[in-house]
């Protein structure tokens, strides 16, 4: 509804400042021409924005302009109010802060959507931490959120897990941002232009340095820990890669016994050779493991490399054999 975006448009503005006409359309899916007409419909109805083209224009409010309005639905109130204090934040001491703005926000809603707090809270319950997950103190979180909220570097005194050894280091690094894992802690941070990420528990000691840094202005945190999650994913499975030729019955049924991915597989795999069969990459994480799945295949998948699980294929198979020939 057009009284919807007009209302997110103005509290995009009221809580982020100036705004392009290009990111405000992104932000709300509609066209650059929308938010014109719309920052018309808003100056018409008394609200003081306005727009400037070219460059270093964009859309904003007059300064000294505040709406208390909230513009919250019931459903997105009772959304927020879903919402209970995650450990982690009473770990950086913000739960006081976070109860009083929820307080206040509250208070501004009308009486009739106040009430759905009690409502909500009673249908609806977050737990934020894992099952039998151990406490993981980290006595010097604040501070090195003070360095994050500061661009100030910090001092570092950590212990460096190194397979079964472990080892004190000390490094002056400069704090990007903090990310809460299952109630687990960790920094992220730059050290001589390269990323890296700390355990908060680990760290022994930290000081804040006078020096500080440059963020830079491309680095999103989000982005970023996606990113290393997927990374550490990926290098705590090992990766076993055969090359099988799959014989064209058993084709439709390779997402059944490979899961759903084993169709972008199939999508790029080269055309099928005379006799329908075609050529693939499958992962396994041993050669113990492809080799206890491919067997059981029988005749529809032939392995082409490895030759080492060829090998052990045709061994499992002659041993098999000569066994039941007895």
């Amino acid at each position: 509804m057009r009284a919807d975006r007009l209302l997110s448009l103005l509290m995009l503005l009221q809580t982020r400042g100036r705004m392009t006409a290009q990111r405000l359309a992104r932000e709300l899916e509609v066209s650059v021409r929308t938010i014109y007409r719309d920052v018309d419909a808003l100056s018409a109805a008394g609200v003081p924005v306005y727009a400037e083209r070219g460059p270093g224009g964009g859309c904003a409010l007059i300064d000294s302009y505040r709406t208390n309005l909230t513009g919250l639905t019931q459903d997105e109130a009772r959304a927020l109010f879903m919402l209970s204090i995650p450990a982690a934040l009473d770990e950086l001491g913000m739960s006081r802060e976070l109860k009083a703005a929820r307080l206040k926000l509250a208070a501004a809603l009308p009486p009739a959507t106040r009430r759905d707090e009690a409502w909500a809270r009673q249908r609806v319950y977050l737990d934020w931490t894992g099952w039998s997950q151990p406490e993981e103190p980290a006595p010097h979180l604040q501070t090195m959120q003070q360095a994050i909220w500061e661009d100030r570097k910090l001092h570092l005194k950590y212990r460096l897990e190194v397979g079964i050894y472990t080892k004190l280091a000390e490094r002056l690094v400069a704090p990007y941002g903090l990310v809460a894992k299952a109630g687990t802690w960790y920094l992220v941070c730059a050290d001589d232009n390269r990323m890296r990420v700390h355990r908060a528990s680990r760290v022994l000691d930290a000081r804040i340095a006078d020096e500080h840094f440059a963020r830079p202005a491309d680095f999103d945190l989000a982005s970023f820990w996606q990113a290393w999650c997927a990374r550490q994913e990926e290098a705590s499975h090992p990766y076993y890669p055969v090359t099988v030729r799959v014989a064209p019955d058993l084709i439709p049924w390779l997402p059944l016994y490979f899961g759903d991915r084993i169709r972008d597989e199939i999508a790029q795999a080269r055309p099928p050779d005379a006799e329908g069969w075609i050529t693939l990459t499958l992962r396994f994480e041993r050669l113990e493991d492809a080799r206890e799945r491919i067997l059981g295949f029988g005749r529809a998948i032939e392995v082409l490399e490895p030759e080492p699980l060829r090998e052990s294929i045709v061994d499992f198979a002659s041993q098999i054999m000569a066994f039941y020939a007895r």
